[in-house]
């Protein structure tokens, strides 16, 4: 049974989920911001969506979104995080790696999270949501809670039976720590660059076993650390701290691997 902030966050994803399908692959603006990231009309207009049915549900809420800015709400310890497309380059381009990312945080704290791509799995659509004490599910869009399978991540605890994943490398790859990337690269069983959300998916489903990304914002990472840890896994930036707003970096291990990465912290 989902919790009500679960439920909310779920209809919230399905409310921007309907206008991104409208618009994918279609005609829509594009502009830059000061960054050189794009951003769409389809993404204001997400996020005007996600915030409206969050605010029915839970009025008194802080809301951070990636394109309208903070809205905290006097007194509340609760604030939804939300990325409307994280992903907007590919969804510019076309592709179907990028997902609707809604967290909430109890003053510091991630307490829940909804990952929901869209126009995954052939359009089908992919959905991974969880919740402090309640696991990690995932299933596709239209797919009753019910039916939901449980995520776990492995239980591989040898770098020479590990496959990483890796995305946003541009800060790490300016860095000493560059270095220890490539002496641990040979050690692996594998190494892959899925990126978005589609590593952090595969980590909490068990198909690979950690994570490693340098250049992320708060709004990015916050539901999918959520859903990795309740599948078991771990969830740091590359110094070891948990998630917070101000975090930048991320290491997400299945846990047994997380000390092995030690040796990238910035």
């Amino acid at each position: 049974m989902a919790s009500p902030h679960i439920s909310a966050a779920l209809e919230a994803a399905r409310a921007a989920t309907d206008i991104i399908r409208k618009a994918y692959r279609g005609n829509f603006s594009v502009e830059y911001k000061a960054d050189a990231s794009p951003v769409t009309e389809v993404d204001v207009a997400a996020e005007r969506a996600i915030k409206a049915a969050l605010r029915a549900r839970f009025p008194d809420y802080g809301f951070y979104g990636e394109e309208t800015g903070r809205d905290i709400a006097a007194g509340s310890e609760y604030l939804w995080l939300v990325d409307p497309i994280d992903g907007t380059k590919a969804f510019v381009r076309g592709y179907p790696i990028f997902s609707v990312q809604i967290a909430l945080m109890r003053g510091s704290e991630l307490i829940m999270g909804v990952s929901c791509a869209p126009c995954w799995n052939e359009g089908l659509g992919e959905v991974a949501w969880a919740e402090r004490g309640a696991g990690a599910w995932r299933g596709l869009l239209e797919t009753p809670l019910a039916d939901y399978e449980r995520l776990r991540v492995s239980t591989i605890d040898q770098l020479g039976k590990a496959t990483l994943s890796t995305g946003n490398l541009a800060t790490l790859a300016r860095a000493p720590q560059w270095l220890e990337l490539g002496r641990l690269i040979p050690q692996l069983h594998r190494i892959r660059g899925y990126g978005d959300f589609v590593h952090y998916h595969y980590l909490a489903a068990g198909k690979l076993d950690a994570v490693v990304e340098s250049d992320v914002n708060i709004l990015d990472i916050a539901a999918l650390a959520v859903i990795v840890e309740e599948a078991g896994g771990r969830f740091t930036d590359l110094n070891g701290r948990p998630p917070s707003l101000e975090t930048r970096t991320v290491l997400a291990t299945n846990g047994k691997l997380h000390e092995a990465f030690a040796g990238l912290a910035l």
